[in-house]
């Protein structure tokens, strides 16, 4: 039983990895743009972030490698330090869009000024990162983020065709409008598989001092955990397809998803999903800001931890204090949230080639890992899965251009 309640760290990496802005909005208007149709890309997501992630934790565990250590390690310096910018650029992006996120649902839940709300956000967060210790920042965004379990009951209660329902998770293309289908494809794709979740995940792996003993609870992780992210985007997509497709709509905007609980179950429910939006969003600000710092002092071999005296470790906190810095300045800006996060999202698939590489080439080696390495069958799922990136990131920025974002 202690084991499935071990959990927390995989329900933060999930809910702030699948259920960010991005995602929020990202998944409403596949839903609504092709109802149930990209279910099935969803599925495949939710199955690769789990075999990779339970890779990084299991390699944090036995070899004590987060996962820019093992980049570091794997890549020549240049490919390396490349790898190093880009994802700190993307992390920067997205810690930006998570800030103005959760001042959007500040706003939504009180009328206050939407600038004003980005300034307490930012300093909110602050407090939060510097008072607590690492576990119970899990706990706080991880568990006050499943009020977004509404909207998976109210899935359910909109009673699904389960013949269409099942369809949705069967591989198939569009008659028409096929790049924009093609592009929200690689974008819940991407969504489903950031890779600031794998640098947060190893690295507080790392902050638990997981050992050999602790696979048991890394597997719980990311089959519970990441599990659970994807049937909330799941349910996002079903319920938005419900209401939104038929009506026309364009759920451009956090509120408009917010709507799909204020229909089946009022304001009780509308008020659960926005502060499951609220603290799901805010974990995301965490972990991106966690990562950027997590992946600088990894490069540079500096000590870090967030569980660590913040004064012991001065660089690394100073690196996640800019992180949350830079972000702040650039959403303050008034640069929309939503625009940020959904280039984000396909910027960061173009990087992830370089960053579950690394992963997989030091999950099977038997030098490292020893009894603990990759079994055959694991290996070869991991590079299916892996082409699968690699083609991706290949026409993610194309048709991103094509489609002008998914509105053409």
């Amino acid at each position: 039983m202690r084991k499935f309640l071990e959990i927390s760290l995989g329900l933060l990496a999930a809910l702030g990895g699948f259920v960010d802005i991005g995602d929020l909005v990202f998944a409403s208007q596949a839903g609504a743009k092709f109802g149930l149709h990209l279910l099935w890309v969803l599925a495949l997501g939710t199955v690769m972030i789990m075999v990779y992630a339970e890779m990084s934790g299991r390699v944090a565990a036995i070899a004590e490698l987060p996962t820019f250590t093992a980049i570091r390690e794997r890549f020549p310096n240049k490919l390396a330090i490349t790898t190093l910018i880009s994802a700190s650029l993307v992390n920067f992006m997205t810690c930006a869009a998570e800030i103005g996120g959760v001042a959007l649902i500040l706003q939504l839940l009180s009328g206050l000024p939407y600038r004003a709300l980005i300034i307490a956000a930012f300093l909110a967060l602050i407090l939060i990162i510097w008072l607590l210790s690492f576990g119970a920042i899990e706990k706080i965004f991880g568990y006050l983020g499943l009020g977004l379990l509404v909207m998976v009951v109210a899935a359910f209660k909109l009673h699904p065709a389960w013949g269409s329902l099942g369809h949705g998770f069967v591989p198939q293309t569009v008659s028409s409008n096929f790049t924009t289908y093609a592009y929200f494809a690689v974008g819940l794709l991407s969504a489903t598989l950031m890779p600031y979740e794998v640098y947060f995940y190893s690295s507080g792996a790392l902050e638990e001092n997981w050992k050999p003993r602790d696979l048991t609870t890394n597997k719980i992780n990311t089959i519970a955990g990441f599990g659970l992210g994807g049937l909330l985007v799941a349910s996002i997509i079903i319920v938005s397809a419900h209401f939104f497709q038929g009506a026309g709509i364009n759920p451009e905007f956090l509120n408009t998803t917010a709507l799909n609980a204020l229909i089946p179950y009022g304001q009780a429910g509308l008020l659960l999903v926005l502060l499951g939006m609220l603290f799901s969003i805010g974990g995301s600000a965490v972990e991106t800001c966690f990562a950027g710092a997590y992946n600088l002092a990894q490069y540079f071999g500096w000590q870090w931890g967030i569980s660590k005296e913040p004064l012991k470790v001065k660089r690394f906190t100073l690196s996640w204090l800019g992180f949350l810095t830079a972000a702040f300045l650039l959403v303050i800006t008034g640069l929309d949230p939503i625009s940020i996060t959904e280039y984000a999202v396909i910027f960061s698939v173009v990087i992830m080639p370089l960053t579950y590489l690394p992963i997989l080439l030091t999950a099977k080696d038997e030098k490292v890992m020893g009894k603990y390495k990759n079994r055959d069958w694991n290996t070869a799922l991991a590079w299916v899965f892996f082409a699968i990136i690699v083609i991706a990131s290949v026409a993610a920025v194309p048709l991103m251009i094509i489609t002008q974002r998914g509105q053409v």
